[in-house]
């Protein structure tokens, strides 16, 4: 019986070199000496924003003082979003790239007010 063997089926010694080597040495051609190209990046921040909610266990003047320290901004800025907040049940406080966001979130926080990062 004659012992038929497949073709396309190779022994894995009988690999010496990877193929696309074997091409390129079969025809004696080098390789171009290459140059590596640098481009500078450009880092794009999309901005988030902080949504302050309103709840009924902190008074103004916590609520008011915890946005002072958190984003500061003026008194008078900060009564503004204040009222906002108890108007309209919430308010964005805040705007700009995630890591100044994720700050002022955690400073409102460290006296439980909710907050949200939308962006």
């Amino acid at each position: 019986m004659l012992d038929l063997i497949h073709p396309f089926r190779m022994a894995l010694d009988e690999i010496a070199l990877p193929v696309h080597m074997a091409v390129l040495s079969s025809f004696d051609l080098e390789l171009p000496e290459t140059k590596m190209l640098i481009v500078e990046k450009e880092q794009v921040v999309l901005p988030a924003r902080v949504i302050l909610f309103n709840d009924d266990f902190h008074t103004f003047d916590e609520v008011i003082f915890q946005l002072m320290k958190a984003t500061g901004c003026s008194l008078l800025d900060a009564e503004g979003l204040a009222f906002e907040v108890d108007a309209s049940g919430q308010a964005y406080v805040f705007e700009g790239e995630m890591s100044r966001c994720l700050g002022v979130s955690s400073i409102l926080e460290e006296i439980e007010l909710n907050t949200e990062i939308e962006f």
